[in-house]
């Protein structure tokens, strides 16, 4: 890692000493290609990268005594970095081989590709796919699905495709791109920051890819339950935001309305059936943050 990094690899550590060392020994193991490791301890209760500098002196630690949410902290690891490529990684990822050079490969093959993101599987149960591709967002309703999600990799989505939204757990861009487009938008803190990203890359008339030859192994478990209040508030607020600064006339209105009444009775019935009615006041939360936020743009 002496040198110009081809590649700068940004990983957001909160908590996560564990995870984060397991990455970094990975990609000592596999990977070949110039690269710079930053790591950016997102206010994690106790500063980690005194711990990350001391084992591992070859990476960059930066340690935030706020934090600052997924979108800020990456943003930060960006600023850092020196790599024409930026490779957005999960801390909880690990790679098994040498294919990042792939995803490169890719970027290259066209000058109006802007970003690529690998296949990614869950590392247990092994082999099992966490994403292949995504399909578009559905106009009103914003929803979509990972494609190929819990399947058996049996090699049925080994051809590179255009793809509408890179992947948060692992997304290789141009630097050019984020010159062109501007960092990650922090307004959001946590879930569909990479998708307005997306977005507005191919606003700009970048083309967005999946890549299948270079695989990454996601920590998140297939069969975990990711009910939370953090996650349902974030999730609730942020679907309603990604609706008002993305969709463009009557949709914008249409989404935002269908949000506030039938999507806002359908899930408040299921978390009440479920006795969770933490879940339901932190959609209510959601929706009020919403409704209160300035400079939604």
């Amino acid at each position: 890692m002496n040198g110009q990094p081809e590649v700068s690899i940004v990983t957001v550590n909160y908590n996560g000493l564990k995870d984060t060392c397991e990455l970094i020994e990975s990609l000592r193991k596999y990977v070949t290609i110039p690269y710079e490791l930053i790591v950016v301890d997102n206010a994690s209760v106790v500063n980690e990268c005194d711990y990350l500098k001391e084992h591992y002196p070859e990476i960059i630690c930066i340690r935030s005594e706020k934090n600052l949410g997924f979108s800020g902290g990456n943003n930060l690891g960006i600023r850092a970095s020196r790599g024409r490529y930026l490779l957005l990684l999960n801390n909880d990822t690990i790679v098994s081989d040498d294919s990042f050079h792939y995803l490169i490969e890719k970027l290259e093959s066209d000058l109006r590709i802007g970003g690529v993101s690998p296949k990614i599987k869950f590392a247990s149960p092994p082999g099992n796919i966490q994403f292949a591709g995504f399909t578009p967002l559905s106009l009103i309703t914003l929803r979509n699905r990972s494609v190929g999600y819990g399947e058996k990799d049996l090699g049925q989505y080994d051809i590179s495709v255009p793809i509408p939204y890179l992947h948060g757990a692992a997304m290789m861009i141009k630097r050019e791109v984020i010159q062109a487009v501007g960092m990650m938008p922090e307004i959001y803190f946590l879930y569909y920051e990479e998708l307005d990203w997306c977005t507005q890359m191919s606003r700009t008339g970048y083309l967005l890819y999946y890549e299948p030859r270079c695989t990454v192994l996601h920590k998140e478990s297939q069969s975990t339950g990711q009910a939370s209040p953090l996650r349902t508030f974030y999730m609730t607020r942020n679907r309603l935001l990604f609706a008002f600064r993305n969709l463009k006339g009557i949709f914008r209105y249409l989404s935002v309305a269908y949000q506030m009444s039938v999507a806002l009775v359908k899930n408040s019935l299921g978390f009440l059936i479920k006795g969770r009615p933490d879940l339901m006041k932190a959609t209510f939360s959601g929706i009020y943050s919403f409704i209160i936020l300035k400079n939604k743009k």
